[in-house]
């Protein structure tokens, strides 16, 4: 079977979607090595490269962010073109954008069944910014244009995969029935717990944290939809404390609300910054020096860095009400109840009060039963043979 995936949200420093197609190739490679992949993706100049069973195409593509580094795809005939050379047996359409509906346009003209991963629950973006400066009335207009154009897309695919039970109920009450399950996973071989705490304390020497201290971390875009501002603020509260001085926060990743981390780092010697890590084995070793993983997410369809730091051993702390809720294994009644620094940092102090090893060693047994990339995958190749043979 040959699968290619097609999206533009990717790019050197992603995170998320990006994590999830090379996982799936890894996967290709090691259980279906008679199987081939397609990546068509944006990129600085337009190429072809092959890397073992996986033909990579980047399309020359204008920066729409140059701290996140995303491109938009513009030049859609040559999408067309690529798909007419390789004609893959199943397109996965990974944006809701122009992207997508090409994908579903070329699929009908070569009679190649095209699926989309509803990666990102994008009109909830939509709706707070709309409910933040034009108010209710505005909001009620947007929601309705956001479910039709949701409605008008997914339904098109043939089969819409969502990487949670509650928003995949939310499509299907836009009237979107064609909802697959397909959630997302983590390579237990490389997070895990198990490393010892020879490492974790080389670690943290390497990191300069001293002994007792709590060290917070947060792996990802550093962007509005992150929700990354109200992590920062919720420190800066943690940091003006009598001890304070015992919380240091660590943030791995870049994106268009840096300049508010930048700020918060030279404010206060407790925060610092590491650039986006390639390395899995290292961003590994993050999670395992750390005592918790503070996540301020409000609206992730998933949250893949917190099932990778559960995987480690090292618990999670966040604002409840997300789809990522579903995938937290330990106690949620110490979250936040609010998206506010107040509420956050309140949750902060008060899972930093728990034995948060034992928390880890729990949430850890959970993710290597349920969401090792090899179930996730083995049951994503089912909904590719499904459609294929259709």
């Amino acid at each position: 079977m040959k699968i290619c995936d097609l999206t533009q949200f990717y790019s050197p420093v992603s995170g998320g979607v990006k994590r999830y197609i090379s996982e799936k190739v890894a996967w290709m490679r090691r259980r279906r090595p008679d199987d081939r992949h397609v990546l068509i993706i944006p990129g600085e100049r337009t190429e072809c490269r092959e890397e073992d069973l996986s033909r990579v195409y980047t399309i020359r593509s204008p920066l729409v962010s140059r701290t996140a580094r995303y491109r938009a795809m513009l030049n859609l005939s040559a999408i067309e073109e690529i798909l007419e050379r390789e004609r893959p047996d199943v397109i996965e359409s990974g944006d809701p954008y122009q992207v997508a509906w090409k994908a579903l346009a070329s699929g009908d003209a070569l009679h190649i069944p095209v699926v989309g991963f509803y990666h990102s629950h994008f009109p909830e973006a939509y709706l707070r910014t709309i409910g933040k400066f034009f108010g209710p009335i505005a909001v009620e207009i947007t929601r309705d244009v956001a479910q039709r154009y949701v409605r008008e897309l997914y339904s098109r695919f043939a089969a819409t995969i969502v990487p949670s039970p509650a928003l995949a109920g939310v499509l299907q009450s836009w009237g979107v029935q064609n909802t697959v399950l397909g959630e997302l996973g983590v390579d237990t071989q490389i997070f895990h717990p198990s490393a010892g705490a020879e490492e974790r304390a080389e670690m943290r020497r390497t990191l300069n944290i001293p002994e007792g201290d709590i060290l917070l971390l947060y792996v990802g875009r550093l962007s509005s939809e992150k929700n990354v501002t109200t992590l920062f603020d919720a420190f800066s509260l943690l940091a003006s404390e009598p001890e304070g001085n015992r919380y240091t926060l660590l943030v791995t990743g870049d994106g268009p609300e840096r300049r508010h981390l930048d700020a918060l780092c030279k404010n206060c010697a407790n925060a610092r910054r590491l650039p986006y890590q390639t390395d899995g084995r290292q961003l590994a070793r993050l999670y395992r020096a750390a005592d918790l993983f503070v996540h301020p997410g409000v609206q992730e369809t998933f949250g893949l860095v917190t099932l990778e730091s559960q995987a480690c051993g090292t618990p999670v702390v966040g604002i409840r009400g997300s789809y990522m809720d579903r995938i937290i294994f330990t106690d949620q009644n110490h979250w936040a109840h609010e998206n506010s620094p107040e509420a956050l940092a309140a949750a902060i102090r008060r899972m930093a009060r728990r034995d948060t090893a034992a928390d880890g060693v729990k949430a850890a047994t959970y993710v290597r039963k349920a969401y090792d990339w090899d179930c996730v995958f083995a049951r994503l190749f089912d909904v590719y043979g499904n459609v294929a043979g259709a």
